[in-house]
């Protein structure tokens, strides 16, 4: 049995998910798309501005992902509440934590 390139498979994969991740990004149906974030004194990101110039608290923000009105956010359960976050699509700059700050 030949022996596999794990390394190879795995590049192979992160170079397709990179290129679905930019076709996804283009993709929005009109929502509105978190551009910036606001922290408090301890880096938790405690609001979010959108593309339409929209400032949300943390909490409509998570209604609103809830409903699918911004696009590529995730709501998730953790820690016993619910969170919000990008999307997983490895690229690192949009992540929210990497966003600019408003």
């Amino acid at each position: 049995m030949p022996e596999k390139d794990f390394e190879q498979i795995y590049n192979e994969y992160r170079n397709q998910s990179e290129v679905q991740a930019n076709d996804h990004q283009e993709e929005t149906n009109g929502k509105e798309e978190i551009v910036a974030v606001r922290k408090n004194d301890d880096g938790d990101i405690i609001a979010f501005k959108t593309n339409s110039g929209r400032e949300l608290d943390y909490v409509t923000a998570l209604e609103e992902a809830k409903t699918g009105n911004i696009a590529h956010i995730d709501v998730f359960h953790k820690y016993g509440r619910d969170i919000i976050r990008s999307e997983p699509d490895g690229i690192k700059e949009n992540n929210l934590d990497n966003l600019p700050e408003f």
